[in-house]
């Protein structure tokens, strides 16, 4: 386009002079008609953004890695002047989805529509738009961008794997005591009654209080005398293994298909959290979560879809850049863990100090289990078999999940 406007620039400049130079009318008049569509060109490309309505669609803010996100778009002419031709430029940052597109002519009041399908291949949280209108005149001279700044988010939770069963050791599955903790939830461990606030739902209504008081009454609920299951998972920056490769990408690491899993430590951890806590929390038992993403990311044990989607935006976002160690971590985090309670700790850490600390919990009553993702298998020139042979001799029971595993058969398998 700057060339052919430089084009008719000359022309208009040597008509100009030829004219002076001739005296010929004639001339004078092909710069006069080389000026006049200059100046239509402009007003064409000014007026070409006018009267536009656009629109776009985006069916869920949330996906799942594997998973196919849909997105359609319509654009209106609204105006008088035809739109001979529109460029939409999306600034999404989603990896892989292309929702740019070339508009054809659009005239009288016909409105376009175009769909985008694209697989989720990474975990995070990404921004939809913004988008940039792209229009011109009939002689494709000048365009004429204008923004549209309008922006969204969409949340991918980390890919899980279905597991028919986790199998905890003798003893992890017993009963205790009355936890005294109130739920949402309705569980068969009705404790009291209250009045009835907005929200609730009616199911929950006590009748027989409700008649004798004149008032609506509802009862609340405690959770079953069940132990609590807690995933705990290391996302410090010391117990990061991962192939180089994927350093080069910023931000997100992507998968080249829903089947297979970045060579990183940390995928493979955030998958496992997530598939242990769906399995769990489908099987209606009551599970905590605590991680530093780095940030402290801590959910009080719960049950329930709404307990699942919190674990799942956690891991959503979940980095290994915490510069807390694993034994720090589950130092502060102590207190968090009644006696009885079942921990799961999910880490590649090559460093043994947690391993002293896990002794102290299990000293307190408390229950821990390791789901060891082995660096080695993805770094060979990282040594785990000291760590393996510190957790054999502290009689922790472990889950060793090497690099290309199936995660199904090595989360059932019965920890040793």
């Amino acid at each position: 386009m700057p060339g052919r406007r430089n084009v008719l620039y000359l022309l208009t400049i040597l008509s100009l002079l030829g004219g002076l130079f001739t005296g010929r009318a004639e001339i004078f008049n092909i710069a006069y008609v080389i000026a006049a569509i200059l100046m239509l060109s402009i007003l064409w490309t000014w007026l070409s953004l006018r009267g536009i309505a656009l629109r776009r669609t985006t069916r869920t803010r949330r996906s799942q890695v594997g998973r196919v996100f849909s997105e359609s778009f319509a654009v209106r002419k609204t105006g008088f002047l035809p739109k001979l031709w529109l460029e939409i430029r999306d600034h999404s940052n989603l990896p892989g989805h292309q929702a740019s597109h070339i508009v054809p002519a659009l005239l009288g009041g016909r409105e376009y529509h175009w769909a985008i399908e694209t697989v989720c291949v990474a975990r995070g949280e990404f921004q939809l738009g913004p988008l940039t209108v792209i229009s011109g005149d009939p002689f494709g001279l000048f365009r004429s961008p204008r923004r549209v700044g309008a922006t969204d988010r969409l949340m991918v939770y980390p890919m899980t794997v279905d597991l028919d069963r986790v199998i905890l050791p003798v003893g992890f599955l017993s009963g205790g005591d009355a936890q005294r903790q109130l739920t949402h939830q309705i569980t068969t461990n009705a404790s009291s009654i209250r009045d009835y606030v907005p929200g609730d739902s009616i199911n929950r209504i006590h009748w027989r209080s409700t008649a004798r008081t004149g008032d609506i009454m509802v009862k609340e609920f405690e959770l079953d005398p069940l132990v609590d299951i807690w995933l705990f998972s290391d996302f410090s920056a010391a117990s990061l293994v991962e192939d180089p490769a994927l350093k080069q990408r910023a931000g997100y690491r992507s998968i080249p298909s829903p089947l297979l899993i970045p060579a990183s430590t940390e995928e493979y951890g955030a998958i496992v959290a997530a598939s242990l806590a769906k399995h769990f929390i489908d099987d209606e038992r009551v599970v905590g979560y605590a991680a530093y993403i780095p940030y402290r990311q801590i959910f009080q044990p719960d049950r329930g879809n709404r307990q699942l989607t919190r674990i799942l935006q956690a891991l959503a976002v979940a980095r290994s850049t915490s510069n807390l160690s694993l034994r720090a971590a589950l130092s502060l985090e102590t207190h968090q863990f009644t006696r009885g309670t079942t921990l799961l700790i999910i880490t590649s850490s090559l460093q043994q100090e947690w391993i002293h600390e896990a002794q102290v919990l299990i000293r307190r009553g408390i229950r821990p289990i390791c789901v060891y993702i082995d660096p080695q298998t993805f770094n060979p020139q990282k040594d785990s078999s000291s760590l393996r042979g510190m957790l054999q001799l502290a009689k922790i029971p472990t889950m060793r999940i090497g690099k290309d595993d199936d995660l199904a058969a090595a989360l059932e398998q019965r920890p040793v």
